[in-house]
């Protein structure tokens, strides 16, 4: 699991907009929003123009997965996933719940990501390099070690339990010849 210091689970949390993951790479490209601005032509905006689920837009020579809705999400390593918490009664109902999840998950919306290596969570609101006249000393973000590769990422709505509601967004790192041959959780 993405665990904080103390080892908890990482969860991040968004203003309201949708959550980016940013390759550590080029983060220093991804600008956030302009608050100052009028106009919605900013990353923030161009973040905001995905549609549903999940999607995929380019930053700084490289592509960038936007996670479409504000809910608080961390990601499992041992599971290849994010999970978005709608709603539970607790975290431990939730992340109780996320194996059955995946198993009996119906995905649903599908894009190809480009990866060149450990990626960064984050609301993309924020700017991927805290600017000097911020107003916030530290931004909530999770690094993730993703390996480079090709990957088929997955959304999928679930209610695992009673009170429990979450979307899965699943990773599949995909041979060179981009088949999907022997996944975990794909249709």
């Amino acid at each position: 699991m993405s665990t904080d210091r103390d080892g908890t689970v990482g969860w991040i949390e968004s203003g309201g907009g949708p959550l980016i993951v940013v390759p550590e790479r080029v983060l220093t490209s991804w600008q956030g929003c302009d608050f100052e601005s009028a106009t919605n032509d900013d990353d923030y905006g161009r973040a905001c123009d995905v549609e549903g689920y999940l999607g995929v837009i380019p930053v700084g020579g490289a592509q960038a997965l936007v996670l479409g809705e504000p809910w608080a999400t961390t990601y499992l390593p041992g599971l290849s996933c994010f999970v978005c918490w709608i709603g539970a009664d607790s975290e431990e109902a939730m992340l109780g719940s996320v194996e059955q999840a995946l198993v009996a998950a119906a995905w649903e919306a599908e894009v190809h990501w480009e990866v060149p290596g450990p990626v960064i969570l984050l609301d993309s609101g924020w700017p991927g390099v805290p600017r000097p006249d911020a107003e916030f000393e530290e931004l909530d973000r999770l690094r993730i070690d993703l390996e480079a590769g090709h990957y088929l990422v997955r959304a999928a709505y679930a209610k695992p339990a009673p009170g429990t509601t979450m979307v899965l967004v699943g990773l599949t790192r995909l041979p060179l010849d981009g088949s999907a041959g022997g996944a975990p959780y794909l249709p």
